[in-house]
């Protein structure tokens, strides 16, 4: 046993460590001195996605903040599909979204908090409102550059708009996309969210996180064994329904702690740009850190550039890449600027009695308590009224997370189920029937990890959640940055906008 907790400690050393210098700039907790400037850290993800999203933000000419409005009309006209496709627009984004909004939301805000402060929030906006502009970018593409098999079925995604966008010489780049996809599924995707939804159902229900685990597998299978218009089918209904519910008893939870809204806003840009150390639940919660926490759990959340919600838009019934790359950046803004900020603002505000460091305090930030429990904490010191010896808060937040988990589950399936199609599509002698069954190894696959990830320490985890994100991101980056003068032209108007590379193929999907 001691060898095995010296071990599993040596690794957890090792991830920390490639996540530490990932999206913090340092190395065994010390700086790298080729990578800090004036005696602070340069994250290299970081300035990585900030980089290439203000890129995009400047060559768009700010048109994702410019077009917000058109995008929020344009929800009531997606709910119909005009154009080859497997599901309505609107659907499609509801499908991103139940991919976007998760553990992240609720837990992972939490998280950003404890790691970075309040300033954290600050630099989480930030991160949504660049990434708006990925988003556009990606599911514009998503649209322009999308594979028909040869039954008919339109799929799409990074994996997609490079081979077709830049041309068979960038397979390799498909290929590492696909890899980082799969990783990413597999532990962001499915692990941390099976861990969060067996949580869930063992505080609200007293179920055993096992057998919780189990009963989500099942249900979870019986939803994707339909492919993606069985997913789409169930997030367009259930996705609006939850993402409606959960801001409405925010708002309330802040408008019966309304005397504290305007310190909460102090505190957050006070600590997005205080390189001091601050007090609270958290320990030296610098500019670079608060920095780091925001930008790393912001991408958590709202995916914004690393090439997952693409595949989601890339099946809309449409013809108007603009049109499904507003919808795209739409989903953006929901996943991080609403509900990720109503989640921080009812933890930094609410008041309660917890307990930090051995005092009381009346802030769930400051208490001793960590992720979930911190926003199930804050919920149920609003709403402590008890429901079969369960505060109505707690009842809320439970609710709304098992939701969220299970409908990231069903998408994440999709997007690992697309990228080891691809893979599989290399093969020689690859056929349509051949990805069928493959779809149910996987789709089996999936759930039994559901199941064994429900009962996982996740301390692991989450560090190597960074890291996934991170290895799927970095390559669809860099093909979005190749590809920036098509989205600046789909931007504008232009529908069939850059060099379509395609040659007829004896495998699916037959185009390149």
């Amino acid at each position: 046993m001691a060898v095995t907790d010296s071990g599993s400690v040596g690794l957890i050393d090792h991830v920390t460590n490639v996540s530490d210098f990932i999206w913090g700039g340092t190395w065994e907790g010390e700086l790298v001195p080729w990578l800090s400037i004036g005696g602070q850290p340069i994250p290299p993800m970081t300035i990585i996605l900030l980089g290439v999203g203000m890129f995009f933000m400047i060559g768009l000419k700010f048109y994702p903040l410019r077009q917000l409005g058109s995008a929020f009309k344009g929800l009531f006209a997606g709910r119909k599909g005009q154009g080859d496709g497997e599901i309505s627009p609107f659907a499609a984004l509801s499908t991103a979204l139940s991919g976007q909004v998760g553990t992240g939301n609720l837990a992972g805000v939490a998280t950003a908090i404890a790691l970075g402060g309040p300033g954290a929030i600050f630099w989480m906006w930030v991160t949504a409102l660049i990434g708006m502009a990925l988003a556009f970018a990606e599911g514009s593409l998503a649209i322009r550059y999308r594979e028909k098999t040869s039954d008919g079925t339109y799929r799409g995604g990074p994996m997609s708009y490079i081979m077709m966008g830049l041309g068979p010489k960038w397979t390799w780049l498909a290929i590492v996309f696909c890899i980082g996809t799969l990783f990413s599924a597999m532990v962001t995707g499915n692990s941390i969210q099976a861990n969060a939804v067996a949580d869930g159902l063992n505080e609200l229900f007293g179920i055993e996180e096992a057998l919780g685990g189990l009963i989500v597998a099942i249900l979870v299978f019986i939803v994707i064994i339909g492919g993606i218009k069985s997913i789409g089918n169930v997030a367009e209904k259930v996705v609006p329904f939850m993402a409606g519910a959960y801001i409405v008893m925010a708002i309330i939870a802040l408008i019966l702690n309304i005397q504290d809204i305007p310190a909460t806003f102090g505190l957050i840009f006070h600590g997005a740009f205080n390189p001091q150390a601050a007090t609270g639940g958290f320990v030296g919660a610098a500019i670079a850190l608060a920095i780091r926490a925001g930008v790393a759990r912001g991408l958590f959340s709202n995916e914004a550039g690393q090439g997952s919600t693409p595949i989601a838009h890339a099946v809309a019934q449409t013809s108007d890449p603009a049109q499904q790359g507003r919808m795209a950046m739409l989903g953006t803004f929901i996943d991080t600027i609403v509900i990720c900020t109503m989640t921080a603002l009812v933890i930094l505000t609410v008041e309660g009695n917890f307990t930090g460091g051995g005092q009381q305090v009346i802030h769930a930030w400051n208490s001793d308590l960590q992720g979930f429990a911190m926003t199930s904490g804050a919920f149920a010191a609003a709403f402590p009224t008890q429901i079969f010896s369960i505060p109505i808060g707690t009842l809320v937040a439970s609710t709304a997370l098992i939701l969220f988990v299970f409908t990231t589950l069903l998408t994440w399936s999709y997007y690992g189920e697309r990228a080891i199609t691809f893979l599989y599509d290399r093969v020689p002698g690859s056929t349509r029937r051949g990805e069928k069954v493959l779809h149910i190894i996987w789709r089996l696959l999936w759930c039994v990890v559901i199941y064994v990830g429900s009962t996982q320490d996740l301390t692991l985890v989450w560090r190597l959640g960074d890291i996934s994100n991170a290895a799927m991101a970095l390559p669809n980056l860099l093909a979005l940055a190749l590809l920036s003068g098509v989205v600046f032209k789909l931007a504008q108007g232009d529908k069939t906008a850059g060099q379509t590379f395609g040659r007829e193929t004896p495998e699916e999907p037959n185009e390149y």
